[in-house]
């Protein structure tokens, strides 16, 4: 009986290490669009110049369009790179531009906020 939970133990830790060695990407493709962990529609703001490392979307702006925050120790990865805000917290970037969920949208999928005033745009 114990040779035969040795092997499943084994498997067990090794699949645990091994899903601690890759962190979750901060936002992956879905239905054409940029999604978050959570599936929640990904936008950008024409606001925001590319590459700047700056949000131009701040105070009452970030309660309506809550800014993509990354953790502490989040590190760039491919097309995404990591700009500080105003207030010292890390927020998520992609191909050089900050990247915000919208409040309205309730659900994964949702995407009412693209084309907001003509300056919010869903990622494609």
């Amino acid at each position: 009986m114990k040779t035969r939970l040795l092997p499943a133990l084994s498997l067990t830790l090794a699949a645990a290490f091994a899903s601690l060695a890759y962190a979750e990407p901060a936002a992956r493709m879905a239905g054409g669009m940029l999604v978050n962990t959570d599936g929640m529609t990904l936008y950008t703001f024409d606001r925001d110049a590319a590459g700047s490392g700056k949000s131009a979307c701040n105070g009452p702006c970030a309660a309506l369009w809550p800014p993509a925050m990354a953790a502490a120790d989040a590190k760039p990865e491919g097309d995404f790179s990591i700009l500080t805000r105003d207030d010292g917290s890390k927020q998520w970037a992609y191909k050089g531009k900050p990247v915000y969920t919208y409040s309205a949208d309730k659900k994964a999928g949702d995407m009412t906020g693209d084309n907001f005033r003509d300056v919010w745009h869903v990622v494609k």
